[in-house]
């Protein structure tokens, strides 16, 4: 018999009240105001407006730059993340740790980071300038790859280490050759691994704002970029509009499509522990690739970091000490140090936001349901809370822009606008942490608690606490390290008084003269020192959810 269930509906609808409320004004409403720009510009429905955009040529071209470089990106980051995926998670290699932390610190480097790298080794005066790839799709396609084949070895090797063994070796020992192994048993079993994890990829490749900013200069430029230039260059709102409901749709269908093939392993079945052995000469060529990825990984971030100790033709700390100043010819309205600081403060604001609102629709949607009532409102709530998965960072700020400007929601001037925005992009992150260690502590503790006399606060501290505070440090360190080098939403809301370090860093590219580029250098290299020591030190707590990007 199920006491008190009408108690309990009540207490999951106030648990939900707050962040209920808060995606409803920060998230609803500005997307709803971006379906309003595009669809009733001046007051009247008008669905020809968005057709007309859509049937410009320079769109079509926008359209299929996206599709086709994103589809390289992923293809690519697969190419290479699988062989790495082996030998990180299922050969014994010293430093394979290392490594793998290595690897992953790519994914949370601020995009605009990766793009300045990029340059810096692409460049003219770079190693490889004498490949003439700057500012070419080439250069676009191998920072997508760099960026996002953390994610492929992540997912898929998290996935390869969990495989049950036993399949495997009875294959081998029929006479199967590793070849015909990994072919007929192993790759059927990572199948839904590796199509969610190139589902994700080609996600992030079609949404990626400030690598394909920085590297692809006027002549490329992806559906990202093209709502931000309209409507900070053109002011074209209706045009921003319209790409951003087109993007909105294509995104919520990958999402729904990469939802529907996670491979989703069944806790209750127990498997045996397969463990990491030798490498033998099979393995010899995945060890290869791993050693070209890492090199890969490290060039241009060395490449930065050794442009920015380079002034006037010799080795100097001059960009680094330029950093309190705004610049040559006064390219800054505040120096780099500030913006820093900045960009510390929003990113401890926007960790706390989306630590507080990701453990309660944590909370909500891994209680257990007594009741179909119950069973419905809590699956509507988990539908709510993923909304946000379906919206880019650029479109978020975009909508941002045009609905929090007037009353009673000017928060135009309001300096936890940019925080608010940032803990939005990073909530799923958080969510896709806590959620999987919430949903597997054992509903029976919390009800021997209950019976004991303990309140639910007292059950969360006695029960959920001792298991959660670990993911819930994770969750926070890679909060704040997104935050810190977000760019997307930020380059719509950053006050010109208040910019942050990204925010910056692109404005000194913007501007000519050797001494703003080498303090474009020194900021991307804090910037992304600052990002990595957080990366790492999360590693370092051994969080398994961590993977489930």
């Amino acid at each position: 018999m199920i006491r008190h269930p009408g108690r309990r509906l009540s207490r999951l609808a106030a648990l939900s009240l707050l962040p209920v409320a808060a995606l409803g004004v920060f998230f609803v409403l500005p997307v709803l105001g971006m379906l309003a720009q595009g669809f009733w510009p001046e007051g009247e429905f008008d669905p020809g407006g968005v057709l007309e955009v859509l049937a410009r040529p320079r769109v079509h071209r926008v359209l299929w730059f996206t599709v086709w470089s994103a589809a390289a990106g992923t293809a690519i980051s697969v190419l290479l993340g699988l062989p790495a995926a082996h030998v990180l998670y299922r050969l014994h290699l010293p430093f394979r740790r290392g490594v793998r932390a290595a690897l992953l610190v790519p994914f949370v480097l601020p995009t605009v980071v990766v793009g300045v790298a990029f340059r810096q080794l692409l460049g003219t005066s770079g190693p490889l300038g004498f490949l003439a790839l700057d500012q070419t799709a080439v250069a676009i396609v191998a920072g997508l790859v760099f960026f996002n084949v953390a994610v492929v070895i992540r997912v898929v090797g998290t996935a390869w280490e969990s495989l049950d063994p036993r399949p495997a070796q009875a294959a081998a020992t029929l006479g199967a050759s590793p070849w015909q192994v990994f072919r007929s048993v192993t790759l059927p079993a990572l199948r839904p691994a590796i199509v969610s994890a190139a589902s994700v990829v080609f996600l992030f490749c079609a949404t990626a704002f400030g690598i394909v900013l920085t590297l692809g200069g006027v002549r490329y430029a992806t559906v990202e970029t093209e709502i931000y230039l309209l409507t900070t260059t053109v002011f074209d709102l209706q045009g921003a509009a319209a790409l951003s409901v087109l993007q909105l749709a294509v995104v919520v269908a990958l999402l729904a499509i990469t939802q529907r093939l996670r491979a989703v392993p069944d806790p209750t079945v127990e498997r045996p522990r397969p463990t990491a052995h030798r490498p033998t000469r099979a393995d010899l060529p995945s060890v290869l690739v791993t050693l070209l990825l890492l090199v890969f990984v490290a060039t241009p971030v060395l490449t930065l970091a050794a442009g920015s100790l380079r002034a006037d033709g010799a080795w100097s700390l001059d960009n680094y000490r330029a950093l309190g100043t705004s610049g040559e010819q006064q390219a800054l309205l505040v120096p780099v140090s500030d913006a820093l600081v900045t960009s510390l403060r929003t990113a401890v604001d926007a960790t706390w936001i989306s630590l507080t609102m990701g453990l309660l629709v944590a909370m909500i949607v891994t209680r257990r349901s007594l009741t179909r009532a119950e069973r419905r409102l809590r699956g509507a709530l988990d539908g709510f809370f993923m909304l946000p998965l379906g919206v880019s960072a650029v479109t978020l700020g975009f909508g941002f822009l045009i609905t929090l400007d007037q009353p009673p929601l000017d928060l135009r001037d309001s300096p936890l606008l940019v925080p608010i925005a940032q803990a939005l992009v990073a909530l799923p992150l958080v969510v896709r942490t806590i959620v999987p260690v919430l949903a597997g502590v054992d509903d029976r503790q919390r009800q021997a608690a209950a019976s004991l006399g303990a309140t639910p606060l007292r059950a969360l501290l006695t029960v959920d606490l001792p298991a959660v505070w670990k993911p819930l440090l994770a969750a926070g360190g890679f909060a704040f390290a997104v935050s810190l080098g977000e760019f997307g939403a930020t380059s719509f809301l950053a006050r010109d008084e208040h910019p942050t370090l990204p925010v910056v860093i692109y404005q000194l590219l913007g501007h000519p003269g050797e001494l703003n580029y080498g303090m474009a250098l020194a900021g991307s290299v804090v910037l992304a020192g600052a990002t990595a020591v957080v990366v790492l030190a999360v590693d370092r707590l051994r969080v398994p959810s961590v993977g489930a990007f």
